[in-house]
């Protein structure tokens, strides 16, 4: 795409790794009885008990600069039990208000800092929460190559993990002290060399462009190191620079030290350029695997899914979110768990689910999840005249010939369907099929889409 297109397009826009984006739910405040009502009713839609569950372990022992999660910085490791005491609570309360033993086909242990951890007392929440578990289970955890010990990898293994995500970013030094996350290149190869080697089956790495001081030399040598270790599969997120809702965290570099617009663009499609030439795929936004990787396959089979934690193969409509600020998705909608620590513990102890916000879906949010997810995952998707997408074609139609004509969607009657090119591109696309993207904002509610 020519440099006028991507400045064109590079417009503040949801992640859509939810719809609607958290920032237009409409429970700000989700009653608990309304919440637990809503769950009771969703139950019969559950497939043999079967659901997701996502971990959130908020800790770390140092602040990363560029990080946009829910985070605690700590050293002390005394939190730990008192902590993993509160989700086996909160996990037992889910079952509780089912009134069914609840069975684990997916697990992901997100953060924070998951081996922030002791091996022992990850090993004390995964063998409580699986004790009913699918024959073929897809669990995954981050790992942070300075905190990542053999001994936490050998007993994840052990629990049942298959995947691991270590946290890469850039291995530029000045890169790297701008975002106060400094770990060598031998440090990220010792700890996956050890995963392969005990058995680990997917191994992905997480890269940023867009990065302070990130330049074309430190993304081709980040990218050279990286395709040296040759990880199953790779992230390659944007970093989102939003200050105003994340603090002091990423103020610790100037905005003129960030690149922007063609040139951020342009630290994206040298990488990807050096991926593909190596054999990996495009999966998805953002990410890349081996041909054989279970998720390149679903992309080509239009198989892939969707959720807060990312790109799955799983296909469940129930993700449980247990932790401090975890977010939880039912057919209903969204519910978001409180986002202080001590908040989150005192609700646990007075024996409450700890949410406090969250999302009602109605017909119209039903009917456009399904939409913005396959053109999320699929690149493409189908509507029909009746549907919402169908009954403002006419109104949507000049924006939809304007993609054309740039290169970035092909429309005809009833189906969307984004070009290669304008795959980066796709969030754009969401925007004009949102009507909450639609009214005007008084202040930034989103990162540049490029």
């Amino acid at each position: 795409m020519t440099p006028e297109i991507i400045e064109k397009y590079n417009v503040a826009s949801p992640r859509y790794t939810s719809y609607p984006t958290i920032l237009d739910w409409n429970r700000p405040d989700f009653a608990l009885n309304e919440f637990e009502s809503e769950l009771k009713s969703s139950f019969k839609l559950l497939d043999e008990n079967k659901v997701s569950v996502y971990v959130h372990l908020p800790f770390c022992e140092s602040l990363c600069t560029f990080c946009g999660c829910h985070k605690h910085i700590t050293k002390n490791h005394k939190v730990e039990e008192p902590y993993i005491d509160a989700l086996i609570k909160e996990w037992d309360n889910y079952q509780s208000t089912f009134g069914q033993e609840l069975i684990v086909e997916e697990l992901h242990l997100g953060g924070g800092t998951p081996t922030f951890f002791q091996a022992e007392q990850l090993e004390r929440l995964i063998k409580h929460i699986t004790k009913n578990r699918t024959s073929e289970v897809a669990y995954s955890f981050e790992g942070h190559p300075n905190h990542t010990s053999v001994e936490q990898l050998e007993k994840l293994y052990e629990l049942g993990f298959r995947r691991v995500s270590f946290g890469v970013q850039d291995y530029n030094e000045k890169v790297q002290i701008a975002i106060n996350r400094v770990q060598p290149f031998e440090k990220v190869k010792e700890v996956t060399e050890i995963a392969r080697k005990i058995g680990y089956e997917s191994i992905s790495h997480d890269l940023v462009f867009g990065l302070p001081f990130q330049t074309k030399e430190a993304m081709k040598d980040s990218i050279s190191k990286t395709i040296s270790l040759k990880p199953d599969t790779i992230s390659l997120y944007s970093y989102a620079h939003v200050p105003w809702v994340k603090g002091t965290g990423q103020r610790g570099f100037s905005d003129d030290d960030i690149p922007n617009g063609d040139e951020k663009r342009a630290l994206y499609e040298l990488a990807k350029i050096a991926l593909l030439e190596e054999g990996y795929l495009e999966i998805g936004m953002d990410h890349f695997g081996l041909p054989n990787e279970p998720m390149t396959i679903a992309m080509e089979q239009n198989k892939l899914n969707r959720n807060f934690m990312g790109y799955t193969t799983a296909k469940t409509d129930f993700l449980i979110g247990l932790g401090v600020s975890a977010i939880s998705e039912f057919p209903f909608g969204y519910a978001q768990n409180v986002k202080s620590v001590k908040e989150y513990h005192e609700k646990i102890d007075r024996n409450e689910l700890p949410i406090f916000k969250g999302h009602v879906h109605s017909v119209v949010d039903k009917s456009l999840k399904k939409h913005i997810k396959s053109l999320m995952c699929n690149f493409e998707t189908s509507y029909c005249p009746s549907s919402f997408i169908g009954k403002n074609e006419v109104k949507f139609l000049p924006k939809f010939k304007e993609f054309e004509s740039d290169g970035i969607l092909h429309w005809e009657k009833g189906k969307l369907r984004i070009t290669k090119e304008g795959r980066p591109f796709v969030r754009n696309v969401c925007m004009t099929i949102d009507p909450y993207c639609s009214s005007k904002q008084d202040k930034p509610r989103f990162s540049k889409s490029i």
